[in-house]
Parts: structure tokens; sequence; C-alpha cells
């Protein structure tokens, strides 16, 4: 009964969202830069970067429920999930800095360099973030110290996205003056690089804090090598388990492509290569755009902050579906804004991500619920290859956003650094405005089908200590 009651402390709260504050230096700068690097600085042209993400990650997904599978048979003095981030967090680094460093190399050769390291980047990252989310589910069997973990977890993660969107461009702009062209220009290669050399360093740190300060506390009903077989059939038999993953997928679609876009829709319909007025100041493109970005995560944070009394008030699963509804309401809005209604694109942006924010929080939480449904019914445990399908659901809906957006901006005649024509803008506003809203509307249609709600979840747990109290006798 110990992790059905015990408390999770602040401390260890804290070090478990670290680990998703160095995914999020990761995460947040492939979602919102890679694309935009691929094409303006690496030299690669749009369709072929969204066929790579296309490949890439759609092969990396189907990797995740492995890695899960092996976690859960993994058996070490350090636990189950933990000795996975020690392991693979130097790898995560290095792969991480070399996603983004510019080889000089030929146009061909660059595709087959960005191929390489994206895909090694890919598995890496799996490797390490689908233990890692598994870890929370082993914490604490309690669903509210869930909640709150999810919601320290979400917290950190937004505080990398922060991270990510103030200091990127500024740290490129620095680092790419240092090592300018030699008409003056920023050297924006170099630039990001350093800016990446920087983020990667600082999340081996993070992970390594995590991985010293969590703890395991949940043991399964029974501790046995189950096989594979057995352990996909229960997974594909746990209806909750395949409506979350469904639902995480269109999650995942509308952040992929709403953030991706973000940079375009700056530069090329706002016309970010001049000032704009905010609020009554003048303030110029790389600030303009950075800011966005940072009121959006801020508004996140905030948001997130109020989901554990939301999660307690109304439950989590209505908590989602009113998060996922306003954020389609106000993703379609962009649409219809014109480019000098700088203002209110930024209040609708603070107003947005207020109501997403606590989603993605709840996400990791109810998967977490849906591994204890799992083990009541089919008495055996498998919380990596649960959480593995979380990677997946994000993986996927990550690979087919970035490959929407890849591919919209080539079929609409995208050409990167150029004046667009005006079928091109039309795309980009598409791209930001109703793109985004399709995938959340879907996400809100298919939550209504959910059945784990606040009183069954109690319930699963009090059955389940029950029974690991009597194996216990």
């Amino acid at each position: 009964m110990e992790s059905l009651t015990e408390k999770v402390s602040v401390i260890e709260k804290s070090a478990f969202g670290m680990g998703d504050l160095a995914s999020n230096l990761y995460y947040q700068t492939f979602t919102m830069f890679l694309l935009y690097f691929y094409t303006d600085v690496f030299g690669i042209s749009a369709a072929a970067a969204g066929t790579m993400f296309l490949v890439v990650r759609m092969l990396d997904t189907f990797y995740d429920p492995l890695v899960g599978m092996l976690a859960d048979r993994t058996s070490s003095k350090y636990g189950k999930f933990r000795p996975w981030i020690l392991y693979t967090v130097v790898p995560f680094g290095i792969l991480g800095f070399l996603t983004f460093y510019t080889p000089d190399l030929v146009t061909s050769s660059k595709l087959v360099y960005a191929y390489l390291t994206y895909t090694a980047m890919m598995f890496v990252y799996s490797t390490i973030n689908v233990p890692y989310g598994a870890l929370m589910a082993v914490m604490s069997s309690n669903s509210l110290e869930r909640t709150s973990l999810s919601a320290f977890r979400a917290i950190f993660a937004f505080s990398g996205g922060i991270i990510v969107q103030a200091f990127t461009l500024k740290l490129v702009h620095f680092f790419g003056l240092l090592s300018a062209h030699s008409d003056g220009s920023v050297n924006e290669q170099f630039g990001f690089s350093v800016a990446m050399g920087i983020y990667s360093f600082l999340a081996v740190i993070l992970f390594l804090t995590t991985f010293f300060l969590c703890r395991e506390r949940v043991k399964p009903i029974v501790d046995t090598n189950n096989s594979i077989k057995k352990d996909i059939k229960d997974l594909f038999t746990n209806v909750p388990w395949l409506i979350l993953t469904l639902v995480g997928i269109m999650t995942c679609l509308y952040v992929a492509v709403r953030n991706g876009s973000i940079i375009y829709y700056f530069k090329y319909y706002v016309n970010g290569a001049g000032t704009a007025n905010l609020f009554g100041f003048q303030i110029g493109a790389d600030t303009l755009v950075s800011t966005f970005m940072v009121v959006g995560t801020v508004s996140s944070i905030l948001g997130t902050i109020m989901l554990k009394p939301m999660a307690a008030l109304i439950g989590k699963k209505k908590a989602y579906i009113t998060s996922m509804a306003l954020g389609t309401i106000l993703s379609i809005s962009y649409y219809f804004l014109n480019k000098d209604q700088i203002t209110l694109m930024f209040i609708f942006q603070a107003l947005c991500n207020f109501a997403v924010g606590p989603a993605m929080a709840m996400m990791w939480s109810m998967y977490a619920d849906t591994a204890d449904y799992s083990e009541l019914k089919t008495g055996r445990r498998a919380t990596g290859l649960i959480y593995s399908s979380a990677n997946f659901a994000q993986k996927f809906g990550w690979s087919i956003g970035g490959s929407i957006a890849g591919y919209l901006l080539a079929y609409f005649g995208f050409v990167a650094n150029a004046t667009e024509s005006p079928e091109t803008i039309q795309g980009v506003r598409v791209l930001f405005g109703i793109m985004p809203a399709i995938w959340s509307a879907i996400a809100v249609f298919a939550l209504l089908f959910y059945h784990l709600d606040e009183k069954k979840v109690i319930e699963i747990n009090l059955e389940l200590a029950a029974l690991k109290a009597k194996k216990s006798l």
C-alpha cells in the first residue's frame, strides 16, 4: 500500500521534471527550428526535408515499442527504467550537436549527412525518453500524485521551451556574428551548431539529475518475463489505451504543425524582415518571433499550474476535452487575422496556449491509468510498453506534422529566402491556422469515448493494492 499512499517530495518531482526539460531543449528546437534549419541554413529543399521527416520518424516510431518491451524486462540495482537514462545520456548529447552541425559538403552529400545524423538522433531520443516516460508510473500509484508529477514534468518541459524560444535565435545571431561571412552577414550555420552544443551539454546534466534523485516504488503483481506476443496482445485489447493513443497522435499533430510553422508565418506573412508594432513598441523580426513563442510557453505554464486543481474539480477527461476545444477555436482565428494585427496575434497566442498547455501533461498521467487498467485486467504489467505508445503517438504526430509542413510549403511554391507569391502566403496561413485545428477537433471527438474517469481509476488502484497485499502474505 506504500506506493498508493506515499507522497513524492517536491525535490524528487523537480528532479523528474528536469528530464523533460532536457528532452524539450531538443524537442522544442526540432519542432520550431529544424525544418527552417534544413531549408534556410543547411541548404536542402522543403520537399526533401519533409520526406526525410516522414521516413526517419516513421522508422523511429516503430522502434519505441521495442525499447518499451526491453525496459519492462530490465532488472538492475537501479531498477527497470533509470539505468536506460544513465547509459544513453552521453550519446544523446553528442548526436544533438551533430544534428545541427553543417559540414562542408555538396548538396547531395548534405542530404546523406542529414539522414544519418537525424536517424541516429531520433533512435537515441527514443532510447532515453521511453524509459523516462515510464518512470512516472512506478514512482507512485496515487492518481493525484501522478497528476502532480505530470504537472511538474510539463512545467519543466515548458521551461525548456522558454529557453529554446527566447534564446535560440539570439544565440545563433551572437555566435553567427563571431564567425560572420565575408560580407558581414550572420553565419547561421556556425550559430546553430554552437547553440545546439550548449543545449546538449545542459541536457546531459539535467538527465543525470533525474537518474540520481528519482526512485522506483511501484512493483508489479507478477514480476516475470512475459512473452512479447502476450504483451502486444494485452496492449491491443486495452481500449482506453487505443483511444488515448489516437488522442495523443492528434494532439501532437496539432503541436507539431503549429509550432513548426510559426517562424514561416511571421517571416513570410507578417513580414518579419522589418520592425513591428507590439503594444505600442517597435521590435525587430528575431525578437518578434522569440517573444511570440515565449508568450505561448509562459501561458502554457500558467495553464499547467491549474492542472491538478482542474483535474480534481472536473476530472482529467473533461479538462482535456475543454482544453483542446478551446485550442481548436483559437487556432482557426489566426487564418482570419490581417498581418498588421500583431497585438491580437499575441493575445490569441496567450489564450490558446493557456488552454492547450495542460493537455500534454494530462496525457502522461492518463497513460499511467491505462497501465493500471491493463495490469488489473491481465495480471501482468507492461509499463514500458504502454509508455512507449505515448512516445509512439508523439513521434507519429511529429513525423506526419513535420511532413505536412514541408509538403504544403512545397505544394504552394515555397522558395527559401525569396519573395513569396500570394498563393504561397495563403498556404502559410492555412498551415498555421487551419491545419492544427483539424487535428485538435479529432482529439476532442475521440476523448468522448474514453471511460477511465477518476472514480474508475480509484477503484482500479484499490483492487491492485489489495491483490499486491494478498500476494505479500
